[in-house]
């Protein structure tokens, strides 16, 4: 899976950073990186020192938002006519 190690550090650090709560960290491989206030300082910031290696950039929340679905729906076929 892509970032499982940023994210892993992510919940690891999640004691501290909370801390920060709103803010963004940037996570590279098992290294916190820093903590910026925008998200779009802390993405420069990472493309800056890492180019494109991959970097976790991360709004830290102390408790993480479930998203839950209850069911699937089947993508039903969508019929159009040319015909007026």
């Amino acid at each position: 899976m892509a970032l499982e190690q940023e994210l892993k550090v992510y919940k690891t650090k999640l004691p501290e950073l909370a801390l920060d709560e709103g803010k963004f960290v940037l996570i590279h491989g098992t290294s916190v990186v820093s903590v910026y206030t925008s998200y779009e300082d802390a993405i420069k910031e990472g493309y800056s020192k890492f180019g494109l290696e991959p970097f976790l950039v991360k709004q830290i929340h102390a408790v993480e938002q479930i998203q839950f679905v209850s069911r699937l729906f089947e993508a039903q076929p969508c019929h159009t006519s040319l015909d007026n």
